[in-house]
């Protein structure tokens, strides 16, 4: 049996927005077969929350989109490393205010089943986030709580791709265009709250990285990884090429090739969890058509590579997922 739209908007006229978490918890494992994004579309926003929870240990790549999961009330946009609730769900997803988002929510009459169109994107203009008189906080942070080389820090630090921003104290990961502008700015608390997101307006393209004249590229996920990455192997690292995804999307990869004719080996360093091989399947399917370039896996043995550094360092760390395929480490 497959979902029929018609059907459920005839039950939907007949029961009213009541009845409609009834229905999506007697058919949610029909629901699970029909893209995310025209699930939601389909079901009036005021049964949005219900809707969400009645799926509440479902956890799914939209078919839309593969970057985004939905997992219980709450959702997370791999490629640019946004996420949250139903709210901000709307507001990103269907382009509506934060009070359209709230008031779509609250409404208590939907007289009929309305589909919503995502506008056409308009990008916000970018801006860094002003940063603070000094780093005490995100060096602390590095350093101490991640382990990171104080070398490799300031290294980075020095080109202008790490600094504390004045008004959270977050560390900011900047990513540069061609001609030396800040294009994006991943941000990472440096405090017990747990938050990383990008700066608006940030063009995916130029997301955190540092060319070296060699012809290797590493690729990670977050900016983190990469420098654990760097800490546990500092050999000569400077001459190479490396760039985070901030999560697994593509656009900063091919970005990376297309401006570095001369990168012909390409190392796909991210997480040893199902997210991450996935991704690495699907980024290793991209390259096979870049003539004369060759692919290696390098995975982590553990769910990333600040995991493995802190496991160096002697501190706890949870063990990574069962593989999908073996481990493959080659260096070329």
């Amino acid at each position: 049996m497959f979902f029929n739209p018609n059907d459920f908007r005839r039950r939907q006229e007949r029961t009213g927005p009541s009845g409609l978490l009834e229905i999506f918890s007697r058919e949610w494992l029909t629901i699970v077969k029909v893209d995310a994004l025209t699930c939601l579309s389909l079901v009036p926003l005021v049964t949005l929350p219900p809707a969400l929870l009645a799926m509440n240990h479902m956890s799914r790549r939209m078919a839309e989109d593969r970057s985004v999961t939905v997992r219980g009330n709450e959702w997370y946009d791999h490629e640019t490393g946004q996420g949250g609730g139903p709210i901000s769900f709307l507001q990103t997803r269907c382009g509506l205010s934060y009070p359209e988002a709230v008031s779509r929510l609250l409404e208590e009459q939907s007289p009929a089943v309305q589909t919503y169109q995502k506008p056409e994107e308009r990008r916000k203009k970018f801006a860094l986030p002003p940063g603070n008189r000094e780093m005490r906080r995100v060096y602390a942070y590095l350093l101490r709580k991640r382990c990171i080389s104080r070398e490799v820090l300031t290294a980075f630090v020095r080109a202008g791709l790490i600094y504390e921003d004045a008004k959270y104290h977050n560390a900011v990961f900047v990513g540069k265009d061609e001609h030396g502008v800040a294009r994006h700015a991943h941000k990472r608390s440096t405090g017990d709250r747990s938050f990383r997101a990008n700066a608006e307006g940030s063009d995916p393209r130029y997301s955190f990285h540092w060319t070296g004249p060699s012809d290797r590229l590493y690729v990670f996920e977050a900016p983190i990884d990469l420098l654990s990455f760097l800490t546990l192997r500092p050999e000569g690292w400077q001459a190479h090429s490396y760039v985070a995804l901030c999560g697994v999307g593509e656009k900063a990869l091919v970005w990376m090739l297309e401006q570095n004719q001369g990168l012909r080996q390409v190392f796909l360093c991210l997480d040893h969890d199902r997210a991450g091989m996935q991704a690495t399947e699907r980024l290793e399917a991209l390259l096979r058509d870049r003539a004369g370039t060759r692919i290696s896996v390098l995975q982590p043995e553990r769910k990333d590579w600040n995991e493995d550094l802190q496991a160096v360092q002697g501190l706890e760390v949870r063990p990574a997922e069962e593989q999908a395929r073996p481990i493959r480490q080659e260096m070329g």
